[in-house]
């Protein structure tokens, strides 16, 4: 008669797994888990972009005087402006006309308050090319105010919008396409190739980079007609932000794997994009996303694209540096520890 073996049960004797590690092996925690982060981003998306852009209200409008504003008319009609708006109107005062036109060529105020025959005419300058949201409130109020105030109000576009762009919003689309598509991108070179190692990664980065801000610019330009692009320059600020974005999502999945879409979807989407000032001016943001939106690779894409379209002359460096700067930063992180990326021969 055989004898009783007092082996444990389970295959080569292996004790059966507990209760934990069944959860943990099972192939529907990760898709609850799943479940759950994309019915969280769902309601985050829909109130950061419904916070920042469904009810834009002024805080902060820089605007130049220029002319007779220290006469007594003049001086009640800016007050008027400073109560219609809130106190957001921010007066600037300028010694002559020249001097407040080029602070709007560099972007610096909104438009200019003309004050002429004694504070008894206002002409308003505006420039819809800074913004064409705050444009639309100045030019509301400003008619209001002067009734009000028994000032004779004219308006004037000194920066008009291009006739394809009539609310200014196609260079906020194109820098969209450029932020998603770049870390889109990232994502399908970590499933479909992941036998690049590092630097042919980042080289097959730039690649895509490169040929989409070219597909992006032909399109809108040359195919729409929606805007007239200083081509070289607009492919130049796609293709960087195309390629930062990428790199942001390569980064991401070199710390943390394959959850690494969480913290791409942050700063580049559910953060990124409501505070870059593309669909609604920094102006009539919320004062932390006005100041937060220049500092991600979403902002600084809209801010250089929107500078080298209607200020062609008065180029900032900032918002290059900051698209470089997230470049950089990603690429030097993922090099230094391409050794946890879950790609690579």
């Amino acid at each position: 008669m055989p004898e009783m073996s007092d082996a444990p049960h389970g295959a080569h004797g292996a004790p059966p797994p507990g209760r934990w590690e069944r959860i943990s092996q099972s192939p529907f925690l990760p898709a609850t888990v799943l479940t759950l982060i994309v019915s969280a981003a769902a309601g985050l998306f829909a109130w950061s972009y419904t916070y920042a852009m469904a009810d834009p209200t002024p805080r902060s409008i820089p605007m130049a005087v220029a002319g007779r504003y220290e006469q007594q008319r003049g001086r009640t009609f800016l007050d008027g402006m400073e109560r219609a708006l809130n106190a957001s109107v921010k007066v600037r005062t300028y010694a002559t006309m020249a001097d407040a036109r080029t602070a709007v060529e560099e972007q610096e105020v909104f438009g200019i308050f003309d004050v002429r025959d004694d504070g008894r005419a206002v002409e308003l300058q505006l420039s819809s090319a800074s913004g064409a949201s705050v444009a639309q409130v100045l030019a509301e109020a400003a008619p209001r105010v002067g009734r009000e105030t028994g000032v004779a109000v004219t308006l004037r576009d000194v920066k008009p919008l291009q006739k394809g762009d009539p609310r200014g919003l196609a260079v906020f689309y194109i820098s969209l396409a450029a932020v998603i598509i770049g870390f889109v991108g990232a994502i399908q070179l970590s499933v479909h190739a992941r036998a690049l190692n590092p630097l042919e990664r980042i080289a097959f980065t730039a690649a895509y980079a490169l040929l989409g801000g070219l597909a992006i610019t032909t399109a809108v330009d040359w195919l729409l007609g929606a805007l007239e692009l200083p081509f070289p320059q607009s492919w130049l600020v796609l293709a960087l932000t195309m390629f930062a974005s990428g790199m942001v999502f390569t980064l991401f999945n070199t710390l943390i794997g394959r959850w690494a879409m969480l913290p791409t979807w942050g700063p580049m989407v559910l953060l990124g994009n409501p505070s870059s000032g593309g669909a609604v001016s920094w102006a009539l943001l919320p004062s932390p996303l006005a100041t937060i939106g220049r500092w991600l690779p979403p902002g600084a894409s809209v801010n250089a694209q929107h500078t080298a379209v209607y200020f062609p002359g008065h180029q900032h460096a900032l918002p290059y540096l900051v698209l470089a700067g997230w470049a950089l930063l990603s690429c030097a992180v993922f090099l230094n520890w391409s050794h946890r990326h879950p790609g690579g021969r």
